[in-house]
């Protein structure tokens, strides 16, 4: 086993890899861009070394670094966890040219796989069955175009050199080829560096399995079982559980012996995933879409299922260990789901935010652990999540004698996932996993998008709003003085309480404007009661509301805060200026509003449309000019954060008023990027 061993990754997976190799007893290196210079895998290593600036391509993508932080630490070995550099095979290349071990499989199976055309034909030659797709590399978009319709609509867009979901696109309709296949070659080529294209056949609603295979220097190569990974959104995986509903035995053992050919045929070795592609009416017709060569963000379910540390078995392997276990010898007991926890704004009252990445700093932070509960995180309070790479933030994972158990389990660990400052889609997550559909199994990878509108409120509870405002008047009232209760020890100013005291009359009520992201603001008064309590009258109600809190946030590790209303008790996390509540894995950041300063700015963009940021990122793409005419609907600007890009369309046709943005501008939620003045005819 290695000495010291230097992890090329940043976040959840950089803790998780470091908890491994501390069991073990190996020396831990990590690595930090300058963004994550206080992150938590820099302090959980026994040595950390700085990369150079925040941009990835300055830090965790050069290789030069990386290898010269090896070389400095008096590293043996390098684990590239996933993501960044994990399938990069010239990266494997230069660490073995520098003396290193690269935990994971020979350059030379990441080169292939890595190539899902090359990948296709080879996996076809040993047997495995493979989707109808384009054949050949380097096609042009004509060609391209030509065959999507030859294979016949509908068809997958995806890049040769990468998996993620980064750069896929789902095309129904041949008359927006072009600008699909236009737009997958520039988020391949943005996250790939290579902008290659192939084109498959879509199956409707189809689900999404995958085999987990582990192989020794040796030539001994076995699966562990299935992962399901059918509940997603653009692509991406949400869920992911071990092992499928779907399978029986008989088709598990084909799908695995197909999983260990196609890691046979490109001479694999460590830990990797074969992924097929699955119509759910008939299990047995499965399809090979690809392998990815490193470890899976859904791992832990498989550890769960299986027993075994699939990091210690990659270190394991890498030294050159042996697998002692026959395929007989495995075996899947229990059920174990994982959730993806990512810094997300959810919402559907302002569609084009929906899904968009969040960021901010994390402010209070609970994350559940035990009683079959496990949570892999990078995360702690004070960590700051910018724009600049990926927004998966942590992934909560259940497990239990059966799937029954196990998805009460882990609906339970979200609802007390806390992340205030930084919003997630945690609740998001809660719902799905209770969704009927979800619960029964019957799962397929277009769920999700079919059913997200009964997955999100539209609506804010009026319990959040009114929890907001006295935390807001507890923090108006002097020291010494507990609003709503009374006084506390010491003479206090009557004249400072905020209680709304008047001469000869019912109490004034205080006002607070608050406004919460994709949402209108509203308006909340709250005044001290005769009898000592509080009342308040949230926007639209006529009966003031008997309001009682206790438990003020930062009296709890949690920093809860509890609520009374009208007799009915709701329990929030809170951080004490009523700022950010949470509950249920729902957060909602609230701010206070000026409605002065808003008229105000209306009326300097009188008839005019302010189009702002949907989160923060950077400018990439600027189409227009103060003074240009546009339509309704035309791209105007692209807006880039963690991977994805996000195109502002003109809300109507007008003329450009104001441009205050260039290509490469840092931009932070809601800012103002231009105005668009509209024609006459069209105010």
């Amino acid at each position: 086993m290695f000495d010291t061993v230097l992890v090329a990754n940043r976040g959840e997976i950089a803790v998780r890899v470091i908890r491994t190799l501390r069991s073990l007893g190996v020396r831990s290196v990590a690595v930090f861009s300058d963004a994550d210079a206080d992150a938590r895998h820099v302090r959980e290593a026994d040595t950390a070394v700085r990369l150079g600036p925040a941009p990835a391509a300055e830090s965790y993508l050069s290789v030069e670094r990386l290898l010269a932080a090896a070389e400095s630490t008096g590293a043996q070995a390098v684990h590239p966890g996933y993501g960044f550099l994990a399938e990069n095979a010239g990266f494997a290349r230069a660490c073995a040219d520098a003396g290193l071990v690269f935990i994971g499989p020979p350059a030379e199976a990441i080169a292939l796989m890595g190539d899902k055309i090359r990948a296709k034909e080879t996996v076809r030659a040993a047997g495995v069955p493979v989707v109808p797709g384009s054949s050949g590399s380097g096609l042009t978009d004509a060609e391209l175009a030509d065959a999507a319709r030859e294979i016949g609509m509908p068809v997958l867009l995806k890049p040769s050199a990468g998996g993620g979901g980064k750069g896929m696109r789902l095309v129904r309709d041949p008359s927006l080829l072009a600008d699909e296949i236009a737009a997958a070659r520039r988020e391949a080529s943005a996250s790939f560096g290579d902008d290659t294209l192939l084109v498959e056949r879509w199956v409707d609603r189809p689900r999404h399995i995958e085999i987990q295979v582990l192989a020794d220097g040796h030539g001994h190569v076995i699966h562990l079982g299935e992962r399901e990974c059918s509940l997603q959104r653009r692509h991406q995986k949400l869920i992911e559980e071990a092992p499928s509903v779907l399978l029986d035995e008989e088709t598990r053992a084909a799908m695995g012996e197909a999983a260990v050919q196609a890691a046979r045929s490109c001479g694999y070795a460590g830990a990797g995933t074969v992924e097929f592609i699955v119509p759910g009416g008939d299990p047995t017709s499965y399809f090979f879409m690809e392998m990815n060569t490193r470890l899976q963000v859904e791992h832990p379910v498989t550890e769960l299922v299986t027993g075994l540390d699939l990091v210690e078995w990659q270190l394991r392997v890498a030294a050159g260990a042996r697998l002692p276990y026959r395929q007989d010898d495995i075996s899947l007991t229990g059920h174990a789901i994982e959730a993806r926890l990512c810094a997300e704004t959810v919402s559907v009252k302002e569609g084009a935010r929906g899904f968009l990445p969040s960021g901010g700093t994390v402010l209070r932070l609970h994350e559940p652990q035990g009683d079959g509960v496990r949570t892999d995180s990078g995360l702690s309070e004070g960590t700051e999540v910018g724009s600049l790479y990926d927004p998966m933030l942590s992934k909560v994972i259940a497990y239990g004698p059966d799937r029954e158990t196990a998805l009460r389990k882990l609906r339970a660990a979200l609802a007390g996932t806390v992340t205030l400052g930084v919003q997630t889609n945690a609740g998001f997550l809660r719902r799905l996993l209770a969704h009927p559909a979800v619960v029964a199994g019957e799962l397929d990878t277009g769920l999700v998008e079919r059913e997200v509108d009964g997955l999100v409120p539209t609506d804010v509870p009026p319990e959040v709003y009114a929890a907001a405002a006295l935390l807001r008047q507890a923090a108006l009232a002097p020291a010494g003085f507990e609003s709503g209760a009374g006084s506390g020890s010491g003479w206090v100013d009557p004249f400072s309480v905020p209680d709304g005291w008047r001469l000869g009359g019912a109490r004034a009520w205080t006002e607070h404007h608050l406004r919460i992201t994709g949402h209108d603001p509203v308006t909340v008064r709250v005044r001290s009661a005769p009898d000592g309590g509080l009342e308040v009258l949230p926007d639209g109600a006529k009966t003031p509301l008997r309001a009682v809190g206790s438990q003020l946030p930062g009296a709890g590790p949690e920093g809860r805060f509890t609520l009374r209303l009208d007799g009915t008790v709701h329990t929030f996390a809170a951080l004490p200026d009523g700022t950010w509540l949470g509950r249920d894995g729902d957060s909602w950041q609230v701010r206070d509003h000026d409605p002065v300063a808003a008229s105000l700015n209306r009326g300097a963009h009188e008839g005019a449309d302010s189009l702002t940021a949907p989160m923060p990122g950077t400018v990439t793409v600027v189409k227009v000019a103060v003074g240009d005419e546009v339509t309704a609907g035309q791209s105007l600007l692209v807006v880039e954060a963690m991977k994805m890009e996000h195109v502002i369309s003109a809300p109507h046709a007008g003329t450009v008023a104001e441009l205050d943005v260039v290509p490469g501008s840092t931009v932070a939620m809601d800012q103002v990027l231009a105005v668009i003045a509209p024609h006459e005819e069209a105010e």
